[in-house]
């Protein structure tokens, strides 16, 4: 759905996903809290450059919705760089400590972190400095979070009340994010790298296997970048007995499109 349909009048908020290999944007009426519109850029269709930011600058030339004056801007950082820390075990002063055994850090790298409430949880990570000095220079200042503080959110709030284990996967082109819930506590969080469906299957049923989780009586749901014609869910099927895509009609109010697309921008609209 093209934004270009979207009247000046509406144009409230908007909500950037960003990435290195490209980034989705979409705007909202915060006054009725709808989605407005949306779109994805892919920067593997742009030319070769060594700066990232050159592809923001590409894109801001191309797509007329993100020169636009918002009442607010909100960007999430799309990449595997973080860790979920308990708050009580959690200390300020050394947010890269908890990461260091996931991803390789540097003295030089600029630590954040989010906080979920419920449970009281610490998302520490490194946002994308330069993405973000980019995008200051074009809105001025503006809050930013970690796409998987969204995720994570979103997830724990599905299962409040639910007192069995619930396993949901989330897709995206290169990585996928495995999480487990239960009555609004975070069981397992992790992010993995993936080139094909063998990747994907072997990382789930290990982690199947570490949480004691049966796969032939485990409820799996799929989201994100993922469909029920894709290898990804034959491959799920064919080890794990109940396998579903995520059920998105909440989410689907909200907005007038798809629940393939709801799928899909699972994280970007939720924000």
């Amino acid at each position: 759905m093209s934004a270009s349909s979207i009247t000046e009048k509406n144009y409230k908020k908007l909500i950037i996903r960003a990435g290195l290999e490209g980034f989705s944007f979409a705007v909202a009426d915060t006054l009725n809290e709808r989605v407005l519109s949306f779109d994805e850029v892919d920067f593997t269709t742009y030319p070769k450059t060594h700066k990232v930011e050159e592809h923001y600058w590409k894109a801001f030339l191309e797509y007329r919705e993100l020169t636009r004056m918002y009442d607010e801007v909100f960007v999430l950082h799309d990449n595997a760089l973080n860790a979920f820390v308990p708050s009580a075990l959690f200390d300020e002063a050394y947010a890269g400590s908890y990461l260091q055994y996931n991803t390789k850090v540097f003295e030089t790298d600029f630590f954040a972190f989010d906080t979920i409430e419920s449970p009281e949880i610490k998302n520490v990570y490194v946002p994308y400095v330069n993405i973000n000095n980019f995008l200051i220079d074009q809105f001025g200042p503006f809050e930013y979070r970690h796409s998987n503080t969204v995720l994570v959110t979103a997830l724990l709030n599905l299962s409040r009340n639910v007192e069995d284990k619930l396993v949901f996967v989330h897709f995206d082109r290169q990585h996928f994010e495995i999480v487990v819930v239960q009555n609004r506590k975070l069981v397992f969080f992790n992010s993995f790298e993936y080139q094909n469906e063998a990747d994907f299957i072997y990382y789930l049923l290990f982690t199947a296997e570490q949480l004691n989780l049966n796969p032939e009586t485990l409820k799996l749901q799929l989201l994100g970048n993922i469909s029920e014609d894709s290898d990804l869910f034959r491959m799920a099927y064919k080890y794990v007995r109940h396998v579903s895509l995520a059920d998105v009609s909440t989410l689907q109010r909200r907005n007038d499109f798809s629940a393939a697309q709801n799928l899909r921008h699972f994280i970007l609209f939720q924000s």
